[in-house]
């Protein structure tokens, strides 16, 4: 059976790259396919010069195909947290909400006053009498 050099470097435990090296040293001799371009390695002549791997990562031993990571299924609590930042949003939009409503209302409530202080102001000046003021002097000697 023939590795490719990706095979290989899973079959011994070893890099592509030490491998390529192994190759072009000559410590290891291998066949360039000419189709698809890439090495292809005798597992005898892989496994004289390197050992094999007790443990290969990533592969499932029964039949050397690629093993899938075993994920737990988490759907119901990325469910749970997509409810919590809604609710979360939700809120973060009534509080914002409210606290314009508010602003608003002190605003319209700050223009109210100052036009009723603005008119008082008027009537105050118009109905009082101007009482002259005597100008003070800074200076004491001399009045």
């Amino acid at each position: 059976m023939a590795y490719t050099l990706t095979q290989a470097s899973r079959a011994c435990g070893k890099g592509k790259s030490t491998l390529l090296r192994a190759i072009r040293a000559g410590r290891l001799s291998a066949t360039r396919d000419e189709v698809a371009g890439s090495w292809l390695i005798v597992e005898s002549e892989l496994h004289r010069v390197f050992a094999p791997a007790l443990v290969v990562p990533g592969m499932d031993h029964a039949n050397g195909a690629p093993r899938t990571p075993e994920r737990p299924d988490r759907t119901p609590e990325l469910e749970a947290r997509i409810t919590e930042m809604q609710e979360a949003a939700r809120l973060r939009d009534d509080t914002i909400a409210d606290l314009r409503r508010r602003l608003d209302a002190e605003a319209e409530e700050r223009r109210r006053l100052t036009a009723l202080l603005t008119d008082r102001r008027l009537t105050d000046s118009l109905s009082a009498s101007p009482v002259p003021t005597q100008r003070r002097r800074w200076w004491r000697f001399g009045r």
